[in-house]
């Protein structure tokens, strides 16, 4: 979806998958900052910069 430029789909999808590696896994796991990460570039993609760089900061 990212790559087709259908960011809002990707979005959606990212939120899903972040949520339940949290609830699964723990906010610390590395899943689950990968998970945040990619929601973060999907924003990024969308011109989202704020809440982009807010969900990077919270993977460093």
């Amino acid at each position: 979806l990212y790559n087709d430029g259908r960011y809002k789909e990707a979005e959606e999808l990212d939120v899903q998958v972040m949520q339940m590696r949290k609830r699964v896994l723990g906010d610390e796991h590395p899943n689950t900052l990968t998970s945040t990460n990619n929601l973060a570039f999907t924003l990024q993609s969308q011109a989202r910069r704020e809440e982009a760089l807010a969900l990077m900061e919270i993977c460093v």
